[in-house]
Order: C-alpha cells, then structure tokens, then sequence
C-alpha cells in the first residue's frame, strides 16, 4: 500500500517512521506546511517526494491512503479533501474541532465508499489492551465505574504553540483526554452509549475556552458510571486509571 503524509511536525515525524517500516507499506509523498519542514522531510526521507500544500498529493493516482497530522482545526478540511479524492484516510485525533465538521467528515466517508480511521493509538497499548481483554472475559463482571485522571504541568505547546491558540486546538480537552472518553466507549462497549453527560471545567480568564480543570461525569445504562478529569496547572506528569465491576 502507498501511502501519504500530510503534515511534518514531531508527530508527522512519528507516523513517517512508522509508515516507512510497516511490512508492505510505501512512503510515497509527504505533504508540508512550510519550506523549512519540507526541508526536513526531503532529509528525512530522500527516495520521497515533498511538496509544500497537500493538493498535489491527493491529486496522485499511485497513493492509495493518507495519514492526515495537522493542527485539529484543519482535520475536517483536509480530511474531506482526502476522502473526496478517493483515498483511505488515518486522521489523527480528535476527529475535528466541532460536531459539525466531524459530521462533515462521516457524510464524506459515506459517499466516496473510503474507509476513515481516527488514531486512537492508546487502544492498541499493552496495559490499556490488558484492561479491555480483563473486562471482555468477563473477570470483573459487569463493569460498573471507570476513572481517568491526568495531572500535568507544563502542557506541550506545539509547532508554533497551535495547542496554547483556541481557534487551532479546539480545547485542551479535544487535545488530550478525548483519549480517555474513547477508552470509556471501549471498556463500556457491551452498555450501549452514554445516557447523561455532566462536565465542568474553570480556567485562567486570558485562556478563554482553555479549561485548565476539567471533570465530566458519564452516565451509562444500568447505572454505571465513569468519571475522567484533567488538570494541566498541576505538576510533571502523573495519570491514573481505576476500572470496577459487580
């Protein structure tokens, strides 16, 4: 399969290794922003072509899919133009920055007959998976409370500090602990979806829309429950994970 990267930050980076070594896969183009990440890449990567722009990319008849890893906001632009040109797409998470555009991004998907695959890559962990196949075979019983809990400082900035900009990030928690919300779909897979939602959240006022504290609560049938909550004016890193059953 060939295939295409659009976007060359740290992460694009990552996905260009792994692309790269994947038995089967071919690096076939990389999309950048910028002359000087393009410089980088064309380094990085010499027998691949790079273009500034990814229109010249999804134009290509020879690349099959493409991994999109840009800043959020541009996710359901980039994704659409991907599917709409026929390619199978990997986006990287979140989805988009508004339901809107994540409908945007399914309605796309529906109509070219693509496959479109969010990366969620913390499924595919060892101790996360382990917690899955516990609860799939039943050794907890029925699950009844996940809890998630991260406490960082500081929160990585990103290529041109795109995380610390509202308009770019979407949210901190779009950023970060959509990991987790995904997790407690997963783990709760067997309970249908959330039946109520509770979030709150408070921040600094020159962060407007940048939760700084985040708690929401999800309400599944049956009662169960999960909480997930984010502080980033906390301290280094430390994250916890609590799963329960009857």
């Amino acid at each position: 399969m060939r295939f295409g990267l659009i976007g060359y930050g740290l992460w694009g980076r990552h996905h260009a290794t792994a692309i790269a070594s994947a038995p089967g896969a071919t690096l076939a183009a990389i999309a950048c922003a910028s002359e000087a990440t393009a410089a980088t890449a064309a380094r990085d990567f010499p027998s691949t072509s790079v273009d500034i722009g990814y229109r010249a990319l999804l134009a290509r008849r020879d690349i099959d899919a493409v991994a999109v890893v840009v800043p959020n906001h541009l996710h359901a632009e980039v994704g659409v133009a991907a599917l709409d040109a026929g390619k199978d797409v990997l986006l990287e998470k979140p989805m988009a920055t508004t339901l809107e555009d994540c409908d945007r991004l399914l309605a796309a998907a529906r109509t070219s007959g693509r496959v479109l695959s969010i990366g969620h890559e913390l499924r595919l962990s060892a101790q996360y998976g382990r917690v899955k196949a516990m609860i799939d075979a039943g050794e907890i019983g029925v699950p009844q409370y996940v809890g998630f809990s991260l406490f960082r400082f500081p929160f990585r900035p990103g290529s041109g500090a795109w995380r610390y900009d509202a308009a770019r990030v979407g949210s901190w928690i779009l950023e970060e602990p959509v990991h987790f919300f995904d997790f407690v779909m997963w783990y709760f897979e067997s309970l249908g979806d959330p039946v109520a939602v509770l979030a709150l959240g408070n921040s600094d006022a020159r962060g407007a829309g940048m939760s700084d504290h985040f708690t929401a609560i999800l309400r599944f049938p049956g009662g169960a429950h999960a909480v997930i909550t984010e502080t980033l004016a906390g301290f280094e890193y430390h994250q916890t994970l609590h799963v329960a059953g009857t």
